[in-house]
């Protein structure tokens, strides 16, 4: 089923469009900014379609989620032949939607626009700090949505067993097989 195939929308489904917490969009129909109802004699809210497609095109969130449901990946590596090499093979073996970027600024950039639902990023980016990063992303209600999984080379077991510690929601020891990557994507965006 695709998500026009609805008239309303749960906080929960609105929360996995516009990849936010659930808290977040109850937050915005609780302050008016995103209107809709709630069930008689519930604390349950839904959200009519045309609100949802209203409220995302105010607040710039891009309308790819509601109107494919395609899981949206975002892949952040230093070196540029594996983000093209992911973004190729992810793009003609799944029905993910990818985006790549190579570097910390760009990273920022797509992570507001592009809003994934899954992001794979390079351990190994010149001057870049994995805890202070998660505690970023964690803080940012845009962002709480937002599944990460660690690429790096060289990772022990336990270290690799650690990035849940962190804040990761995953982590994949390069080389990794195309299988590995998919695995991932999906174990993370099953933890909604």
């Amino acid at each position: 089923m695709t998500m026009f195939d609805k008239d309303v929308f749960t906080t929960g489904e609105v929360a996995k469009i516009c990849n936010v917490a659930a808290r977040t969009v109850s937050k915005w129909f609780d302050s008016g900014q995103l209107q809709g109802y709630r069930i008689p004699g519930s604390k349950d809210r839904r959200i009519p379609v045309a609100n949802l497609m209203q409220f995302m095109k105010a607040h710039g969130i891009p309308l790819d989620g509601l109107m494919s449901g395609s899981t949206r990946v975002l892949i952040c590596d230093s070196d540029a032949s594996v983000c093209e090499a992911l973004g190729k093979v992810l793009g003609d073996e799944t029905n993910y939607e990818v985006k790549t970027c190579c570097d910390q600024f760009s990273l920022g950039i797509e992570c507001e626009r592009f809003r994934p639902h899954v992001l794979l990023v390079d351990l190994s980016l010149p001057s870049f700090d994995a805890h202070s990063f998660m505690n970023a992303v964690r803080e940012m209600d845009d962002l709480t949505g937002m599944r990460v999984v660690a690429m790096c080379g060289g990772l022990t077991d336990g270290q690799t067993a650690s990035m849940g510690r962190f804040g990761f929601d995953g982590s994949l020891r390069k080389p990794f097989t195309v299988r590995q990557v998919i695995e991932s994507v999906e174990v993370a965006n099953a933890v909604v």
